[in-house]
């Protein structure tokens, strides 16, 4: 029914048709375009709460174009004036068929599918006359027949759930004694059992003499509305906790892995007295997403003895589990080493603590031991690229020994082999991360071809600088480790 706004007011005039003729085409391009991009979020992990975001975003959008829609079609069209105070039923016509047809009261009060507000239903109650106007939609929101009659101020509390009650008396008192405008929400229960959220707007009527004559008021179904809301707030709430664990777990990755990588940065010269000794530089480089903190580790070691361990390795997976198992493997490849354990037995021993272990995942390492001595290098892998040998400007890997991955196989024996490092050589240790992604397929033909200016430096130091320079963007699909020793004279 029409608002009585006021009555010295003048009566608003309808809007012109070809406007709202506009505003209904560019709404429905504007429909179709929304509902696109909706059809392109298609959820393929139920599990996802980005997708399911996204998804419900796109629900809720669709939802109120369609509502607009429909509101603006109802503009186009007017209001019909029949109001609930006309009770009697009038003569309803029949269609060709010879079934009664449909009011446009009874077409626009069957809720369209998917529709967010439902029903809209006006309400004028006179303060001087005690009547009670509703409009049909009205009375379908609450359920309530229309032989019923209306509700009063007095009454319509009832309909409320307890806890709503005291938010529509304040509402109401605030409009009548205070002169403000009603704009609230509440929960009614009704007749059916079922709970439904309406939003209430009104305002006081005012006689000629400027005094509160009559309440008029709108009142909206939005329970499907606020369902969509809560969706999208669920969804956008389980978003937010797992960027905020993803975040913890990968400050947590960094820290645990700057606590279990060497302390160490720079160069570093083992044994620190004598001849042959090494002058060695290492570096971690991170991926293209540095937010997938791997199982990658470097380290060297001198032993009690003046020989020098150099390790390399890299765990599968990403985040706190593949850090932590790191941090396992490489406390027990120390006290392995320290207490002198061959190259060969590590890695078995290695194998079955990664087999064993709580959180199975798979492995590759490289374990070399140098006797400064002598200029024996003697190592082992799992599964690991070859160390990389450069002497006088040309580069090759070694040999390999048979070594599978860690923790692909229970009980597998490990061979080792031995090679004489010279003054000079260069020898380097990386994991299998280091190519970026138009490298995948070349393997350490990269990196050999650095020997040249490898044989122009002066230090380790000096080469790392120069694998840095060359691998160091984030193009790479994985987080890598790149260990560079140099035989002193």
């Amino acid at each position: 029914m029409p608002s009585h706004l006021s009555a010295d007011r003048p009566a608003p005039q309808p809007p012109e048709r070809d406007a709202v003729d506009a505003l209904i085409n560019r709404t429905l391009r504007l429909r179709g375009d929304v509902d696109a991009v909706r059809r392109d979020t298609v959820l393929t992990d139920e599990e996802d709460p980005q997708l399911r975001w996204q998804r419900a975003l796109c629900d809720l959008a669709v939802h109120h174009l369609d509502d607009l829609g429909a509101h603006l079609g109802q503009l186009r069209e007017g209001l019909p004036t029949r109001t609930s105070q006309h009770l009697a039923e009038p003569s309803v016509p029949e269609d060709a068929q010879g079934a009664p047809e449909r009011s446009a009261w009874e077409r626009y009060d069957e809720p369209k599918p998917g529709s967010l507000i439902g029903r809209v239903g006006s309400a004028e109650w006179n303060l001087l006359t005690d009547d009670v106007s509703w409009s049909e939609e009205l009375f379908q929101i609450f359920g309530r027949p229309l032989a019923a009659g209306p509700l009063s101020l007095d009454e319509l509390p009832s309909m409320l759930l307890p806890e709503d009650q005291p938010l529509l008396t304040a509402l109401v008192t605030d409009c009548l004694v205070d002169g403000k405008p009603i704009d609230g929400e509440f929960r009614i229960m009704r007749t059916d059992g079922r709970i439904r959220t309406l939003h209430m707007m009104g305002e006081p009527v005012l006689d000629p003499n400027g005094c509160t004559a009559s309440m008029w008021a709108v009142l909206r179904d939005v329970s499907e509305l606020r369902r969509s809301q809560q969706a999208v707030r669920r969804s956008h709430d389980s978003l937010r906790g797992r960027e905020h664990r993803a975040q913890t777990e990968h400050r947590l990755a960094v820290e645990l892995q700057e606590a279990v990588l060497p302390p160490w940065r720079g160069s570093l010269r083992l044994p620190s007295q004598g001849p042959g000794a090494l002058d060695i530089a290492a570096h971690y480089l991170p991926s293209e997403s540095s937010s997938l903190i791997g199982g990658d580790w470097y380290d060297a070691l001198e032993m009690p003895d003046g020989r020098t361990v150099l390790t390399v390795g890299d765990l599968t997976g990403h985040g706190i589990q593949a850090t932590s198992a790191m941090a396992m493997l490489l406390g027990a490849l120390r006290g392995m080493a320290v207490a002198g354990i061959e190259p060969d037995a590590l890695m078995g021993h290695l194998n079955q603590l990664l087999e064993s272990s709580v959180q199975p995942a798979l492995g590759s390492a490289v374990c070399c031991r140098l006797d400064p001595s002598t200029g024996t290098l003697t190592w082992a892998q799992a599964g690991h690229p070859a160390p990389l040998l450069f002497r006088d400007g040309v580069g090759c890997p070694l040999p390999a020994p048979d070594g599978v991955l860690l923790g692909a196989a229970s009980g597998v024996a490990y061979e080792q082999d031995e090679v004489h490092l010279l003054p000079g050589d260069v020898l380097v240790l990386h994991t299998d991360g280091l190519n970026r992604h138009s490298d995948r397929g070349a393997g350490p033909d990269a990196l050999l071809a650095l020997a040249p200016r490898f044989a122009q430096a002066r230090s380790a130091q000096e080469c790392l600088r120069t694998v840095v320079a060359e691998f160091g963007g984030t193009e790479r699909l994985d987080d890598a480790c790149v260990l560079v020793a140099r035989v002193g004279a």
